[in-house]
């Protein structure tokens, strides 16, 4: 991924809502004049939260991912980053205070921290919000009580992706095993990663934890194998309780992760407008740093649509 200087592709979007997901590097936390500012923008539970943690790694990963939370959020709002409060449902799953229409969920490894928002755009007649001086986006989000939309992110290192096809009997459904053990051996571990992080962004946006049955969510391959592109499909069993046309997902790798989205289908890209759609991808070095606009490539997100069910990946 490389830095981009071009136009904000959400300008023409016709969604109501925009996408940005924000990446922070733990690494960045080995100074320690930088881990303090960091620790300075959590509240006291956090803070007692981080002096927990065994080894350092695990406390860096842990401030960079919550630091990058409260800076992400404030370019989308005008409380300043230690301000913020958040709520937690009865699965973990926390939403900001005060109540202003956005969504976040966050995910980390010991190397990378990611975080990824779902923001109202503007509508007419809407009072706009100023962002704070650093603020990258061109669009205004809506004060007040606003329709949201759940969002799920997850990351994971290619180095798990070894660990992680054992574990298919207990996370992946019997048609997702059957596909994977279908692959080459070599193949397999991409495969589980993709499975994996997947199933994880899902289950991050609906805001259930493990009271989700894993074997009822089904992210189905399908095409030659052989090929650079493949269509996937999204499927639930009955006892899993959602529709599978209210999701749209995409996965991309960056900087030796993959990273999986999960958002509802009314605040994903709209497939006849280019790929990157309204998602805009941010990068703080350190998380208090000011933001630089990355460039994604082409990830498509599936499916497009209730009739196809599936679209081709790249």
């Amino acid at each position: 991924m490389e830095a981009e200087a071009g136009q904000n592709p959400t300008g023409s979007s016709g969604h109501e809502f925009r996408l940005e997901l924000w990446l922070a590097y733990p690494g960045d936390l080995a100074e320690t004049a930088i881990e303090e500012a960091c620790a300075a923008l959590l509240d006291d539970a956090e803070r007692a939260r981080a002096t927990r943690f065994r080894f350092d790694r695990h406390r860096r990963e842990f401030l960079a991912t919550h630091a990058l939370t409260r800076v992400a959020l404030s370019h989308a709002h005008p409380l300043p980053p230690h301000a913020w409060r958040f709520s937690v449902n009865k699965c973990g799953k926390p939403s900001p205070i005060p109540e202003c229409g956005l969504r976040f969920n966050q995910s980390n490894s010991v190397e990378l921290a990611v975080c990824l928002i779902a923001r109202p755009n503007a509508r007419p007649g809407a009072r706009p919000i100023t962002g704070i001086a650093t603020n990258p986006g061109a669009a205004a989000a809506e004060v007040g009580p606003a329709a949201a939309v759940d969002v799920g992110v997850d990351v994971e290192s290619f180095a798990r992706a070894e660990e992680i096809v054992p574990l298919a009997p207990r996370v992946f459904s019997a048609v997702e095993r059957a596909q994977l053990d279908a692959l080459p051996i070599t193949a397999r571990p991409d495969r589980a990663l993709s499975l994996w992080t997947l199933k994880e962004a899902y289950i991050k946006a609906r805001g259930m934890g493990l009271s989700l049955p894993l074997d009822g969510i089904s992210f189905l391959f399908d095409g030659p194998q052989a090929m650079r592109f493949e269509a996937i499909r999204f499927e639930v069993a009955p006892g899993v309780d959602d529709d599978h046309e209210r999701w749209r997902f995409c996965r991309f790798d960056h900087a030796g992760h993959r990273i999986a989205l999960a958002v509802e289908a009314n605040a994903a890209p709209n497939p006849e407008i280019a790929a990157t759609g309204n998602l805009e991808i941010f990068e703080v070095r350190p998380p208090l740093g000011s933001p630089t606009r990355l460039a994604l490539g082409s990830p498509a997100w599936f499916p497009i649509s209730a009739a196809t069910g599936s679209v081709r990946e790249a």
